[in-house]
């Protein structure tokens, strides 16, 4: 795309749901014949550069939704493999945007976060001061992992036990955090959710290893260069934040790009600030996107530009105390065409397998003609029975309060469950 100096809002937001994979329809609403494989995710996790790794379970792991959101069903252990099958694995973990799933083409590009670390410099510089005050205890748990590895934080011979700072972490666990963030161990794999550390020589795939190191800086460029790719249009705080950059560095860079031609200043309508459109990007004339989106899916983890693309003001509420939650405490907006018109709070009742919603909300603005709510309540009942078939759950019910509740627990006796069972893969 070029040419092009101005955008209107809807503009953006359908060049933002173009970059980030939800243009199209899924895989299996096109073909429910043919099944997601693996090459659709890895096509999906290029597109969007990373999976944001969270430890909240009362749904479904993070990581997981976003490309149920975008693929459809799909088997999550296809994701596994890709994350943690020995060598021939084509992700890796990192500090990404926060702990995340990033392809192991990747990793170099990152190599210098990782000696900003080992030299006590960058963002989590608490743990750079214990290795310098602890080195000797560090160096013992790098060569514990080097004799022992893969093993979790519990089973060190030494600090293993939580001491209720630091998240609870044991002297042995911020040992490992602070060696995985510093490039020297990195994830094996997964006890649970219990990270398991070995060292990233016998963890990485041979030819990533082997790949040169970038200059920082075009390393740098380098990461901008996929969050603008991911976003399509972005200001320069949403590029900087999807992989974390510091200001400084990303401001430099940017203005680099920008001179390079690799990225086109624009404005936005309503935005109030510059911003940098992809060469690339496209404008669909419309987008029939239908998709529950994870609190932490890159679509919307910048809260900022979530309201200002959608004009939805998104807060997490996992921490809040229960009676001053406003929407409930694990929220998925409702993805409709090209706007977020709902939110849910979800939970997998596994042991009586079935999905419940705890509490359903519209958007201001979402009631639609003849009864309320409507046409949002039909399409999210749809949604919820995919999604209850996709972790193999057998029923769907409305338990909770919002103005969407009533009308949604109308809708889900409507919808047949078998339309979504029928497409359904069972997670795993």
């Amino acid at each position: 795309m070029t040419g092009r100096d101005s955008l209107s809002l809807a503009e953006a937001r359908r060049i933002a749901l173009a970059a980030q994979g939800f243009a199209k329809r899924d895989i299996a609403a096109t073909d429910p014949a043919d099944a997601v494989e693996a090459r659709h995710l890895r096509r999906t996790i290029g597109r969007i550069g990373l999976l944001q790794v969270d430890s909240v379970n009362v749904l479904v792991r993070s990581h997981y939704l976003p490309l149920f959101s975008r693929l459809g069903p799909y088997r999550a252990g296809l994701l596994d493999r890709l994350a943690y099958d020995g060598r021939r694995r084509r992700l890796f973990e990192y500090w990404g945007h926060e702990a995340s799933l990033i392809p192991v083409e990747h990793q170099p590009l990152l190599r210098w976060r990782m000696a900003r670390a080992r030299n006590g410099e960058g963002t989590y510089g608490r743990l750079s001061r214990f290795a310098r005050e602890r080195r000797p205890f560090v160096d013992a748990v790098l060569a514990e992992v080097a004799a022992r590895g893969p093993l979790g934080a519990s089973e060190l011979s030494q600090g293993g036990r939580g001491s209720g700072s630091w998240w609870g972490w044991s002297d042995g666990k911020i040992a490992l955090e602070y060696l995985f963030w510093a490039g020297l161990v990195t994830t094996a794999g997964r006890r649970g959710f219990e990270r398991l550390y070995d060292l990233t020589e016998r963890v990485l795939p041979t030819a990533v290893l082997a790949a040169p190191t970038p200059e920082e800086e075009e390393a740098q460029r380098a990461l901008l260069r996929i969050a603008a790719r991911a976003h399509g249009v972005a200001t320069e705080r949403d590029l900087r934040d999807y992989h974390r950059l510091d200001a400084a560095d990303a401001r430099q860079r940017l203005a680099e790009l920008v001179e390079a031609g690799e990225l086109l200043p624009v404005t936005v309508e309503g935005w109030d600030r510059p911003a940098y459109l992809h060469p690339e990007a496209r404008i669909p004339r419309r987008v029939q996107a239908s998709a529950l989106l994870s609190p932490f899916d890159s679509l919307i983890w910048e809260r900022q530009r979530t309201e200002r693309l959608f004009g939805l003001r998104f807060r997490l509420e996992i921490y809040t105390p229960a009676a001053k939650r406003e929407h409930g405490y694990y929220v998925l907006p409702f993805l409709l065409g090209d706007r977020i018109v709902a939110r849910v709070d979800l939970k997998a009742d596994r042991q009586a397998r079935r999905l419940l919603v705890q509490a359903a909300h519209a958007e201001p603005g979402w009631a639609g003609p003849g009864t309320p709510h409507g046409p949002v309540a039909g399409a999210l009942a749809a949604e919820l029975w995919r999604m209850a078939g996709w972790l193999g759950l057998d029923s769907v019910a409305v338990a909770g309060p919002g103005d969407l509740a009533p009308t949604l627990r109308e809708a889900l006796g409507r919808v047949p469950p078998s339309d979504a069972e029928r497409d359904g893969a069972a997670a795993g």
